[in-house]
């Protein structure tokens, strides 16, 4: 454990144009007049190189920042593309060392809703290869460390966007989530992340493409008026007819919600003390809030674990064998270890991939059944605290780093399967020395309104820890 004296806490707040408003409070100040838009990008800017030393959570920088549309709700608001997203001019790398990347000819689709909101898009964040793992560690680079404890994890495959939106450097930052990927970094980093459903925001082409699209887009926050702000925005730009209207959620309901909760995954592992303990003081607040909170069973098939993990394999085989669309010097043997694995354990058992297809896609029935009578399901989004770094690098021995892999992410790949929406909020227990614990919500399909306004409850009755009080910082 880390003790006290080692602590490394890296934040970028100061008294410059961001100060330390989240999005929609900087969108404000900018309309209002107080500070200019140019200034703002110039001091995130600033911010970003203050932090990156330590932090490690950039993939490219632009030397001329890229505006939005001008009006959006969240004009002039500086922010980061993951690097797994087209944007024109810059490459897209996808966290690999298996390609050179090529500079991207258009926006990807999200990229154009995302500039609708207004942003500014300072550059892009670092991932993992390809998103596949909880942590954003590389062989032969240096890993995203996490603002709060640099010695931990950012978490994955977000990790560069909440590191860099926890330390302070932008208010909001782009991610999406294939298993857990917004929802782990912001686990981790102690931020607000919402993995909306499928179908909520425009799909990515490498979405359109798969068997089963188990892939969200959206962002990281450190407010729930700023996630809620930014799937308002985005609705504007595209609204999906088939999902009830969202609009612009601004505050908790008076409505009491029937809420089940559960603390121990399906799959059968058990969350930590600490992790239990957040799960616990939740379903305390919730219940003093005045609502009324069950425990609930998830009934899954008992070959789900196992058969996400075919399914994780046959992606990474995908990549190998069309590789060269990312670049024309494409090596699949270049791969890292986590991609490898999961490829060679793919071909073992590639025959099943019919079975566990159809398995898949029958979760929604498990999951549906669950919430009979229930408006919401709260679980740990994690089974136990956030790992040192090391503990989930592509340089663990393959069966290993599994093991740890699914002992760890135990909760989040269910909402990707079903497609239905679910959020990460950070719950008031911490971890001994102080690192963030996540909590999650998830809901039907469509019920992203219900989500905002229990978070926003949670948010207001106990305001979620900032990075900057952390006692006596070591700031970057």
């Amino acid at each position: 454990m880390t003790t006290f004296e080692e602590r490394e806490t890296v934040h970028a707040f100061r008294d410059d144009a961001l100060g330390e408003h989240d999005a929609v409070g900087l969108a404000e100040a900018m309309r209002r007049g107080e500070v200019g838009a140019a200034e703002v990008a110039e001091d995130a800017a600033e911010r970003v190189r203050q932090v990156e030393a330590r932090l490690h959570a950039v993939q490219t920088h632009i030397d001329a920042p890229v505006p939005g549309t001008a009006g959006g709700a969240l004009a002039g608001v500086p922010t980061f593309v993951k690097d797994n997203t087209d944007f024109l001019g810059l490459p897209t790398g996808h966290g690999s060392a298996a390609f050179t990347p090529r500079t991207a000819r258009r926006h990807a689709p999200f990229a154009r809703q995302l500039l609708s909101s207004g942003v500014t898009v300072l550059g892009k964040t670092r991932l993992p290869e390809f998103g596949f793992s909880p942590a954003t560690e590389y062989e032969h680079a240096e890993p995203v460390r996490n603002p709060w404890n640099t010695a931990y994890s950012a978490g994955g495959s977000s990790g560069g966007s909440a590191a860099l939106v926890a330390a302070g450097a932008v208010p909001i930052a782009h991610a999406n989530d294939g298993g857990g990927s917004i929802r782990i970094p912001a686990a981790c980093c102690g931020l607000v992340g919402l993995k909306p459903t499928r179908g909520r925001v425009v799909t990515n082409d490498q979405s359109r493409r798969l068997p089963l699209d188990i892939v969200s887009d959206g962002i990281v926050s450190r407010s729930v008026r700023d996630t809620a702000a930014f799937l308002a925005a985005a609705e504007t730009h595209w609204r999906n007819p088939a999902l009830p209207p969202l609009g612009l959620v601004e505050g908790p309901s008076d409505r009491r919600l029937r809420i089940g909760f559960l603390v121990d995954s399906p799959n059968g592992v058990r969350a930590d003390a600490v992790t239990r303990a957040a799960v616990d003081e939740t379903v305390a607040t919730l219940e003093r809030l005045g609502h009324t909170v069950e425990p609930v069973e998830l009934d899954l098939d008992p070959r789900f674990t196992e058969d996400f993990l075919v399914y994780w394999g046959l992606l990474s085989f995908l990549i190998g064998v069309t590789g060269r669309t990312f670049g024309a010097d494409f090596d699949r043997h270049r791969m890292d270890g986590l991609s490898r694995g999961l490829r060679e354990e793919y071909l073992k058992s590639w025959r099943r991939t019919p079975a566990v297809l159809r398995r898949l896609k029958r979760t929604k029935v498990a999951y549906a059944a669950a919430f009979r009578g229930l408006d919401l399901v709260l679980t740990p989004v994690l089974a136990h605290t956030t790992p040192r770094i090391g503990h989930l690098s592509p340089t663990v021995p393959y069966p290993t780093l599994v093991e740890r892999i699914l002992a760890y992410v135990a909760f989040t790949p269910v909402n990707n399967v079903v497609g239905t929406p679910s959020i990460s909020v950070p719950a008031a227990t911490t971890t001994p020395d102080g690192l963030p614990v996540g909590v999650m919500f998830s809901g039907r399909p469509g019920s992203e309104r219900t989500l905002l306004e229990v978070a926003y409850a949670l948010e207001a009755d106990r305001p979620f820890r900032r990075i900057q009080d952390v006692s006596r910082p070591e700031r970057a």
